[in-house]
């Protein structure tokens, strides 16, 4: 074994990248940032009694390049104390957070060449939990599903965090080690499969990854570099480093982290964690600069490739382009929809829900995106979020379930189990036919009754303990009065696990066969793949309970009149001449509904009365004339 110095780049945007690259043949080259050591030494597993001095270059890197190490080999890196620790920017913990890192080739045989990624404009995003979709809880067993995605209509698959994680399982947002693939799930060659599986399927892939903490076991990052500061706090204790003294270099660590999912995992975009939490007041900021690099990459790679962030904040910048003095990602959650249509259909009015007034903040979604554009908010104190009503449709991303809107009730419950039937394809109907981007929660589509608790399985007992007390703190502002359960417990893991066989029985297999017949309306029309504000309009009234939706292209007029009220209602209002078809009604027998009032085919003198059953919506249409 030998080793010497690479100087080589094998990187687009550093002059080599950070972990362990294998080089082929036997070679391969370590480089760590390490600016609090003043020696380090690679401790390979195979010879721990020779370890392999590093050099150390500018800015506190060290790096060495190691003759007869291949993938498979494990190794640490050791401090001059004889501590030892896994690589920071390890792609693989094969025995779990503590244990040695892994080398790993990424190099691998993609069979997905001729995949380019798809619009954001087409995503219709169907989120997932690997450990909790299938009884396997691995990236292949997953794989089996996504015939029967695509036929629902799924473009693409969003994956929450598979960052390695303390234990096998873990919602994924206490991961330790940002490069490195959850072990339990497949590993590297695992997710990369999926991935492959997934293109030739037509379906992207969206990674959730987490940039503004890491997690409390396992996370030996400050040991090496001053990853973190004191300047702010999060809700998970200190910032991550990205404006402070030595900044530069952990932002190239988490710049490189998103790279290097595009690059050697052919992931289609990132969803970005959280983003308000992310401290950073240069004048280039931290989110710009990684948008950006992700976008390059993309272009090196000829390959359409999205930011999204997941934000708190209501804040236009975000989407906004760096020239408008925007982050320049590509779209963002927005939470407001959820919230008016939870508020709508359960009644609940506690925690952050007591900002919201159900129908009338629907309607106020549906034109501007955010409801809290500016306005007061009772739940912060406080004026919240700036104005929406000038972004593309395609910036936002709406839901009425995803993992924490479910996962973080206190006992976990999904809305199939909060609403009745009517409601739940009312809440469908909301969010697909919606202007804007649409995503699924594992198991909505056929009313899955699993609820989705948080859990975890730290090995720390004084940790077990600050999680537990952590989340009964967290829910007794919503002053729910039920019992939390125990994050740690293997049982309420076991119980987030999906019935898939739920899907072929009674009113489940009618909501699946009516999600498809929604995602097929959205897609098959010009009108939400091309949409925009020009084109739509948005009509209200009693109080927001009747709320019309009329999308106009060159070719056709397609209204959507919902009624969100308990009562009957009716829509009056101005409507093309001519006859009129109706496309869908929820309320159909075919849906399960308690019959239309809608006929198959009706003439429009100029006006319409449309009469939506309580809970429910109709899509009517014709041919613009020529």
């Amino acid at each position: 074994m030998t080793h010497a110095e690479n100087h080589g780049g094998d990187h687009p945007h550093y002059p080599l990248s950070l972990g362990a690259r294998y080089r082929g043949g036997d070679e391969t080259v370590f480089l760590v940032w390490a600016p609090k050591a003043s020696e380090l030494w690679l401790s390979l597993e195979a010879e721990p009694e020779h370890p392999v001095p590093m050099r150390r270059g500018e800015n506190g890197y060290f790096q060495v390049e190691v003759s007869g190490v291949r993938p498979g080999a494990r190794y640490r890196y050791q401090f001059e104390s004889g501590t030892r620790r896994p690589d920071p920017a390890s792609r693989l913990q094969p025995l779990g957070v503590h244990g040695p890192s892994e080398v790993v080739d990424s190099r691998y045989p993609w069979g997905d060449g001729d995949w380019g990624g798809i619009p954001l404009r087409d995503y219709v995003i169907y989120e997932l939990h690997v450990g909790a979709y299938t009884p396997e809880g691995t990236f292949d067993a997953v794989i089996p599903h996504l015939e029967r995605l695509r036929d629902l209509g799924i473009t693409a698959l969003e994956l929450m965090p598979v960052a390695q994680f303390p234990g096998t399982r873990n919602w994924g947002y206490d991961g330790a080690f940002p490069f490195a693939v959850q072990s339990s799930y497949g590993g590297p060659d695992g997710l990369r499969r999926l991935v492959e599986a997934c293109h030739a399927r037509g379906l992207a892939v969206i990674l959730d990854v987490v940039y503004n903490h890491l997690g409390p076991e396992g996370n030996y990052l400050e040991e090496f570099g001053h990853y973190f500061t004191d300047r702010y706090r999060t809700p998970w204790g200190r910032a991550v480093n990205f404006d402070d003294a030595h900044s530069d270099e952990v932002r190239r660590f988490f710049i490189e982290n998103a790279v290097h999912w595009v690059r050697d995992y052919h992931v289609d975009a990132l969803r970005l964690d959280a983003i308000h939490t992310i401290f950073d007041f240069t004048a280039r900021p931290f989110l710009a600069e990684l948008a950006e690099s992700v976008r390059i990459e993309g272009q090196r790679l000829n390959r359409r490739v999205h930011t999204i962030a997941e934000s708190g904040l209501n804040d236009p910048r975000t989407v906004l382009p760096r020239e408008r003095g925007g982050l320049g990602i590509d779209a963002q959650w927005c939470d407001d929809l959820h919230h008016a249509i939870h508020t709508l259909a359960t009644g609940e009015q506690n925690g952050y829900y007591r900002d919201f007034r159900g129908a009338v903040d629907v309607a106020t979604a549906y034109r501007e995106g955010f409801v809290y554009g500016g306005r007061y908010s009772t739940y912060r104190n406080r004026r919240h979020g700036g104005s929406g009503r000038d972004l593309p449709l395609e910036t936002l991303v709406v839901f009425s379930q995803n993992h924490d809107q479910v996962g973080n009730r206190m006992r976990g419950e999904r809305l199939s189990r909060l609403v009745s039937f009517e409601e739940l394809k009312l809440a469908a109907g909301l969010v697909i036919l919606s202007p804007y981007l649409p995503l699924l929660f594992m198991g909505e589509e056929y009313g899955e009754e699993s609820p989705f608790p948080y859990f975890v399985s730290h090995g720390d007992e004084a940790l077990i303990e600050a999680v537990r007390r952590g989340r009964k703190e967290e829910f007794s502002r919503f002053q729910w009065g039920e019992e939390l359960p125990d994050p740690q417990a293997e049982a309420t893991f076991l119980q987030s696990r999906l019935n898939h066989d739920l899907r072929a029985e009674g009113r489940h297999a009618v909501l699946f066969r009516f999600y498809q017949a929604l995602i097929g309306l959205r897609r098959s029309r010009a009108a939400w793949r091309f949409g925009t504000r020009d084109n739509l309009e948005v009509q209200s009234r009693e109080e927001g309970r009747i709320l019309s939706v009329l999308r106009r292209t060159r070719s056709r007029h397609t209204l959507v009149c919902f009624n969100l009220g308990k009562s009957d209602l009716s829509f009056e209002g101005s409507l093309l001449r001519g006859e009129w078809k109706k496309l869908l009604d929820s309320a159909d027998t075919a849906w399960g509904g308690p019959g239309s009032s809608t006929p198959e085919r009706f003439d429009s003198p100029g006006t319409v009365s449309l009469s939506p059953a309580p809970r429910s919506f109709v899509v009517v249409e014709r041919e613009a004339p020529k």
